[in-house]
This record gives C-alpha cells, structure tokens and sequence, in this order.
C-alpha cells in the first residue's frame, strides 16, 4: 500500500516534496496565504507527515489560485501549485468533507463546462454553478448588466477540439483508477 506521501508524489510527476525544506519562500509570495487556514509551505509539511484528512478538508487547497508564485519562488522547484490541483482532485474522490463548498461548485462548473464544450461556456457555467451552489441572487445585479453588454452569451461555439478535450477527461478518469 502506497503512503499518502507517495501517492501525491506520484500525481505531480515531477520534484518529490521531500524535496522541501521549508524555507517558507512559497508562503511569502503567496497573494492569499493570509486567507489560508495552512500556509503553502504548512501543506506541503502535513503532507510529508501524512496527514491525509487533514490536508483534505483544509480551505487551503481550495483558495488556492493556482497562479504559480510558489512553484516559481521554489528553490527546490517543487510544483507546489501542481500538488494543490492534485489535492483538490483526491479530496473529491475521497469525498472529503470539503470547507470551501461554493469554491468546489465554481470548480466542478467550471470543469463540467470544458468537458462539454472544449472550453469554458460563461453563462452556462455560472448557471451551473448557481444551482450547485444554492447562491442565486447574490449577484443578480452584475449579471445582468454583463448580459446587457454581450458578456454572457446564450450561446458560444464548441471549441473544434471538444473530442480531444474529451479524451483528455476521459484518459485523467482512467489514470485515477489504475
């Protein structure tokens, strides 16, 4: 049985995060560590103690942005925003119980949307997300007004790679359960 550790390890293909010594460089240049409950580099340490459940239930992974700063900052180069994205991914198949749940619905909208369409489709992804996430008027205001102005279509052209797009989704299932 493969440890949690290693399992991450596995997932990112690429610098193991024992490679990590915590020089917090990640953290310092991270624009929402402030909102974290653990810091980037506080992640990256439970995972090397195997805190599964802790580490997926965490906010952290899903404030995440993904804008890379740490994995640049990184004098180890360890893909630390790659690690968040493949938490991300093992706290839904685990069904973990999840503290940021709007930002999940955002996530699984946003994802629902490239798998259909080859790209991201704004309004119906937000009318995805809406329903998933039981918020519907809280910016009812600034929706219509990007509706006014055209930035929301009704409807968008499937990208012309939508099949291997598809693929793509369908090949990321099939790696997750072998």
């Amino acid at each position: 049985m493969t440890s949690f550790l290693e399992e991450v390890n596995g997932q990112i293909n690429g610098v193991p995060l024992q490679r990590c010594y915590h020089c917090r460089k990640c953290t310092a240049g991270c624009p929402v560590a402030v909102a974290m409950d653990y810091k980037p580099n506080a992640v990256v340490r439970m995972v090397q103690r195997e805190e599964r459940q802790q580490v997926l239930e965490s906010s952290a992974i899903w404030l995440c942005l993904s804008c890379e700063t740490c994995t640049t900052r990184c004098p180890n180069e360890v893909d630390i925003a790659r690690m968040m994205d493949v938490l991300r991914e093992m706290a839904l198949a685990s069904k973990a119980r999840v503290a940021e749940k709007k930002v999940v619905a955002f996530h699984e909208a946003f994802l629902a949307s490239i798998r259909r369409d080859g790209r991201v489709n704004p309004t119906l992804m937000a009318c995805q997300y809406k329903l998933k996430s039981g918020d519907f008027f809280s910016d009812v205001g600034i929706g219509l007004s990007m509706f006014a102005k055209g930035q929301l279509p009704l409807l968008i052209r499937k990208a012309a790679e939508v099949k291997e797009v598809r693929k793509l989704f369908g090949r990321s299932k099939n790696d997750e359960n072998q």
